[in-house]
This record gives C-alpha cells, structure tokens and sequence, in this order.
C-alpha cells in the first residue's frame, strides 16, 4: 500500500510561494498607491485561485491521479490560511516600521472616497472613526487571518469540486 502525500507538506509549500506572492503584491501595491483600484482586487482573487489551483494538482499528482473532495478543499484551506498568516504579518511589519504613512494614505484615500459619493461631514467622520478603530494592528491581523481563512475556504470549496478525482472503489478489477 502506497503512503499518501502530505496535505501539511504541501500546504506549507504552497502558502509560503502565496505568502511570498502577496507580499510582492501588497509592496507594489503601497508603492504605486493603487490603494482603490478593483481590478487589482479581481487580481488577488485570481492569483488565490492560481495558487490553490496548483497546491491542488500537485497533491493530485503526488497521489496517484486520485484526490477526494476533502483532501481538496482542507489543501486549499490550509493554504489559504498559512499564505495569509505570511502575507498579514509582512503587511503589518511594512505599515508599522518601513513605510508607516500608508495608513495615512488609506485613510485619506477612504475620506475621498466617501466625499465623492456625496456624503455629508457628519456622516464622513463617522465613518472615519469607525474605520479608524479597525486599523489597531491586533484587529487587523485577526481580521485579515479571518478573511483569509472564509475566502480560502470558499475557493477551496470551489476548485476542489472540479478538480476532485475519487479513487475506484475496487482498483483491482479492470474492465
């Protein structure tokens, strides 16, 4: 009987490159200042997709051609969160000693936005406040561990629904 691949092998690999990757992609992003730009959001998702899309064929490979449902969306899951927990902690380490002016920007960015879809001051700066109070780096890090956590889980949920491959339940008898 063969050993199955590791699932936890596979998903430190595959969350360190994700981890690595977004880190890449959160710099360029504070250093062009395309903070609102939501095609660089369908960007992300696509690279997540990317990710968990080869974490995924590579466990497939690993196994034989064969990976269940399960082993599918807890891979994807588990590198969602690790490449998260990377990419969080680069994140709060860039706003809080390389470049800590990029709160700043986000918040003036945030205000702008507000302004241009007409709201009044007094509803700007309640929003601001709100906004302000999310931006602790403990708040942040459990908010971005939790994002990261329902969306990998969402796309690994996904992918492994077509990617999934059963083994037959009787190997031995060929047609």
């Amino acid at each position: 009987m063969e050993e199955k691949p590791s699932t936890v092998r596979l998903a430190l690999k595959w969350g360190l490159i994700s981890g690595v990757v977004f880190m890449v992609y959160t710099t360029v992003i504070n250093l062009t200042g395309q903070f609102a730009n939501q095609s660089l959001s369908w960007l992300s998702l696509l690279i997540s997709v990317a990710i968990t899309v080869l974490a995924m064929r590579e466990y497939r490979t690993l196994n034989g051609g064969f990976m269940s449902f399960g082993e599918g969306v807890s891979l994807g899951a588990l590198v969602s969160v690790i490449g998260g927990l990377i990419s969080i902690t680069y994140n709060q380490i860039y706003t809080s000693f390389i470049d800590p002016t990029i709160r700043e920007q986000i918040m003036d960015n945030a205000r702008e936005q507000l302004e241009n879809r007409g709201m009044t001051d007094a509803q700007i700066d309640q929003a601001m406040e709100f906004t302000e109070k999310l931006q602790s780096p403990g708040l942040q890090f459990l908010i971005g561990v939790l994002v990261a956590g329902i969306f990998g889980l969402i796309i690994s949920l996904i992918v492994a629904a077509f990617m999934r491959r059963n083994k037959p339940p009787f190997p031995d008898f060929q047609n």
